[in-house]
């Protein structure tokens, strides 16, 4: 399915962008690592070039690319060397993402600007300056790492911002899809049913520990079963990744929690 498929993933040098890369270089797609860290982080794990040994391990291409999704023209360079390097483009996968759980009292502005430049913009920039390659691919796919939309208020009177940043990114994939269907261009979203161990949590001072959380390959695993479905008829969907799964056969969950039997935090969004 996925054999000499060639695949931009927006930070993947870690996390679940890493774990999605290295599920779909397993069967053979080659990769475009797109992310910031090009050196070694004091407080995260890996570098653009670490996951591209990672990746490369498969015996596949991995082509490591310094990028902030901030700026226009770095992610037109990004792009403008994924296609260099692998030929063309047939899979998007939308993962980098700003978060800031404060409220609107305690929340600096340029955390604001920092989650909409990235999560909101920085997702519209990387799907827009791809369009002209995904045309091209015989089964191409957009895969936002955003929620459903949900408009209780409990979502958002707690941590306004980071809200209305990740349901722009869901609005994102509700536009595309339709604006993209003519080119057979699936935009798709997805989302955790429980809270993923990556370096974000260890980020958010307690909200959550790792024991209560799963690990990135539930979200690998599911996002390979939608970007196995035919273009021409999955778009415009919200999947929860606990859900697909069940729906494809998986029944053990615990091989995913961190510390089996520990009671899981159920992430945002969700009711």
């Amino acid at each position: 399915m996925f054999k000499n498929k060639n695949v931009v993933i927006s930070g993947a040098s870690r996390g679940i962008g890493l774990s999605i890369a290295k599920k779909l270089a397993s069967e053979g797609a080659n990769i475009a690592i797109l992310a910031k860290t090009d050196s070694p982080h004091p407080k995260l794990p890996g570098t653009i070039f670490t996951a591209a040994k990672e990746i490369e391990n498969y015996g596949v291409k991995a082509i490591p690319i310094k990028v902030d999704i901030r700026f226009e023209d770095q992610i037109e360079n990004a792009i403008h060397s994924a296609i260099k390097g692998l030929g063309s483009i047939d899979i998007l996968i939308n993962n980098a993402s700003a978060i800031n759980l404060f409220n609107s009292e305690s929340l600096p502005i340029k955390r604001f600007d920092l989650m909409h430049d990235i999560n909101v913009r920085g997702t519209y920039l990387c799907s827009k300056i791809c369009l002209p390659y995904l045309k091209n691919s015989t089964n191409a796919h957009i895969l936002n790492l955003s929620p459903p939309i949900n408009l209780k208020p409990k979502w958002f009177e707690n941590f306004t911002a980071y809200t209305i940043s990740k349901f722009s990114m869901s609005m994102i994939t509700l536009g595309m899809s339709s604006e993209f269907k003519k080119y057979n261009i699936a935009v798709n979203s997805l989302w955790t049913k429980t809270a993923i161990n990556t370096s974000a949590i260890s980020m958010l001072g307690g909200f959550v520990s790792p024991n209560q959380c799963r690990i990135p390959e539930i979200v690998s695993d599911a996002a390979h079963i939608i970007l196995s479905k035919n273009s021409n008829e999955c778009t415009g969907n919200f999947f929860i990744d606990e859900e697909i799964l069940k729906e494809n056969g998986t029944n053990d969950f615990e091989k995913y929690a961190v510390e089996p039997g520990t009671k899981l935090f159920e992430d945002l969004y969700l009711d």
